[in-house]
């Protein structure tokens, strides 16, 4: 205890932190009892002193109470909880320390509207007020008051009624009949603001604004702290996304694997409900191309699914703009295919797209949606749009891939034809006019009146015999550019043609029950012919397998010999004609030839042809 004549020792403290935390009326009041009295401290005391000390037990009680909610909020920052966590516990310590019905955190949006991200009642049951629930700022109202000023704000509903969405909900379904509010500054600029509200009859104290305006430095530094940890996970999280995106891409992954990850990255790391992927077709139209779900379930408008453009919906806005677009449709309904589907077949409530350019074309546009009652956040766009750029370069390397891939088909289609060609014109011009030469050389040396016809006939016969010769190796020759016995009997025959003139001992698996498109066929004997030949001039083997198995959708193909092995296919241009046939048909040749343990080609061809460029593009 003091002496009578002293004053307290934390007198000027306990008087400034009074007066930063007490309206001008309470200041006033205080100021008076403390001038009126301050000779009681010097003459000892009496009734005046007692009021005062037992104002200053109260004011130090007060302020114990907040440094301990400050801190447990700053703990609960320091160990990196999560901004839900963080807005959570805000709420709970702020409507705790001012005794208040309800409080609720706001963030400010950039479109003129506001999120709420944390909300508390002192019954302990959910609140009216959702979290994440959004509202469009305007009226009379306590958010749009701080935003509009920037200073703290109260509004007493009963006495002065309230206006706009805000002001709608607060006194209608949230029962609230006076509010107060204090705006929150993150980095210099308006973040937010934190309300503490009452549904009594009562008035909330008059120093409520105050006490609420205490609190929020730390809170503002509490949404710095977490916003920078979440912007720098999210920054990890896009890097890691886009990372899988660009490898798939580098190994010529097909358009439709790219578009299946490409909306599951998206999907992830937004954290939606439904990703989807749409081209932009020329006759007005859209076609989807990609979908990911959260529940993994199959969406109702699968992949492949054409709708026109045109009505309200984020697809046909961005394609009239070529900006990023959202729609809340649980706010402004839909119309339009689009937009019908969204909301009655899918079920959206919320939408935001960004368009994709290919070769600085509007190619499509990437959608992420919510199902559920929160909106999206405001910086989905934003996020969005930084994913387009390296989806639009995967587009673009996967539709150069597949031009490339067509290009080699069509190079190759044509070489066969030539082949075909070439075997026709031997077959139908050289080969018969020699024949037509021997029969009349035969014919010639059986009529000739000649004494010497005997002699003739014989040198007849050595030329006839000759041009068989010639026959045959040009018969040879057309059978090598081009193999009738393939185009007539298919590729068992054939095969078996070649294990049989081949001049090593080959042994023959073959499943094959059916015939196959043409040009798997082709490619398949073209590889055997080609890994016959090669065995037989290099590797001095004494036998070789060939295996050949129709299954799954794929050709499989397995030539194996026993000779020294050290085959390398960049020596020559068999092999590597061989790899651009097989890669043309969207097929894979692998070669294994470790020295002195001879060789395995292993080849898988698939019995569909390749995608067209088109599935990427808009359709021809």
């Amino acid at each position: 205890m003091q002496g009578a004549n002293q004053r307290p020792a934390d007198y000027k403290a306990v008087l400034r932190m009074h007066h930063s935390l007490c309206p001008r009326p309470r200041e006033y009041l205080f100021g008076t009892v403390v001038a009126s009295n301050a000779r009681s401290w010097r003459g000892g005391g009496g009734p005046a002193g007692e009021a005062e000390a037992e104002m200053t037990s109260g004011t130090s009680d007060r302020i114990a109470r907040e440094q301990a909610a400050l801190r447990r909020v700053a703990t609960l920052v320091a160990r990196a909880a999560s901004a839900e966590e963080v807005f959570t516990a805000v709420t709970a310590e702020v409507g705790q320390l001012l005794e208040v019905d309800i409080t609720f955190l706001v963030r400010y949006d950039q479109e003129d509207a506001i999120t709420i991200v944390g909300t508390w009642s002192s019954t302990g049951e959910e609140t009216a007020i959702p979290v994440g629930g959004r509202f469009e700022l305007g009226g009379r109202n306590v958010t749009t008051l701080v935003v509009q000023t920037g200073q703290p704000a109260r509004i007493d509903y009963a006495e002065t009624g309230a206006s706009g969405p805000i002001g709608i909900s607060a006194t209608g379904e949230w029962g609230l009949r006076s509010s107060s509010g204090a705006p929150i500054s993150v980095d210099g600029r308006l973040w937010g603001v934190i309300v503490a509200a009452s549904t009594s009859e009562a008035f909330l104290p008059a120093d409520t604004e105050a006490r609420l305006t205490g609190f929020t430095e730390l809170v503002a530094t509490a949404v710095a702290n977490t916003q920078a940890r979440v912007e720098l996970r999210r920054f990890a999280e896009q890097q890691a996304a886009l990372r899988r995106v660009a490898t798939l891409v580098a190994r010529a992954a097909s358009a439709e694997e790219v578009f299946t990850a490409v909306t599951a990255e998206v999907g992830q790391l937004l954290e939606v409900d439904i990703t989807v992927l749409v081209r932009y077709d020329l006759d007005d139209m859209i076609t989807i191309v990609g979908t990911w779900t959260s529940a993994g379930g199959a969406p109702p408008s699968p992949v492949g699914s054409r709708f026109k453009v045109g009505g309200r919906n984020v697809t046909t806005l961005v394609v009239r703009t070529g900006q990023p677009a959202r729609t809340d449709y649980a706010e402004t309904g839909a119309s339009g295919p689009i937009g019908i589907s969204a909301t009655d077949g899918w079920g959206l409530r919320s939408s935001s797209g960004a368009p994709i350019s290919v070769d600085g074309r509007l190619w499509g546009v990437i959608i992420a949606a919510s199902a559920s009652e929160a909106f999206l956040p405001a910086d989905t766009e934003a996020r969005l749009a930084g994913f387009t750029e390296l989806v639009g370069t995967a587009l673009a390397n996967t539709q150069a891939q597949a031009a490339l891939t067509a290009s080699r088909a069509r190079i190759v289609a044509a070489a066969d034809t030539a082949r075909r060609r070439i075997e026709r014109d031997l077959h139908d011009g050289a080969q018969q006019r020699l024949v037509s030469l021997v029969l009349q050389l035969r014919g010639s040396t059986q009529t000739s009146p000649r004494p010497d016809a005997d002699a003739l006939a014989t040198q007849m016969d050595l030329v006839a015999e000759e041009i068989i010769g010639v026959l045959d190796e040009l018969r040879e020759i057309a059978r090598g550019i081009h193999p009738a016995i393939l185009a007539e009997g298919g590729l068992r025959p054939a095969l078996t043609t070649l294990a049989r003139r081949s001049a090593i001992p080959v042994r023959l698996d073959l499943e094959l029950d059916r015939r196959l498109p043409e040009p798997v066929e082709l490619a398949a004997y073209y590889v055997i012919n080609e890994a016959l030949a090669n065995t037989a001039k290099h590797a001095h083997a004494t036998s070789m397998d060939v295996q050949v198995a129709a299954d799954g959708g794929l050709l499989r193909i397995c030539v194996r010999d026993d000779g020294h092995g050290g085959a390398d296919p960049t020596h020559g241009t068999g092999l590597v004609g061989l790899i651009d046939r097989v890669e043309a048909l969207g097929g894979q040749l692998t070669l294994r030839s470790p020295p002195g343990a001879g060789t395995t080609l292993n080849v898988a061809l698939p019995l569909t042809a390749p995608t067209p460029p088109t599935s990427l593009g808009r359709p021809d």
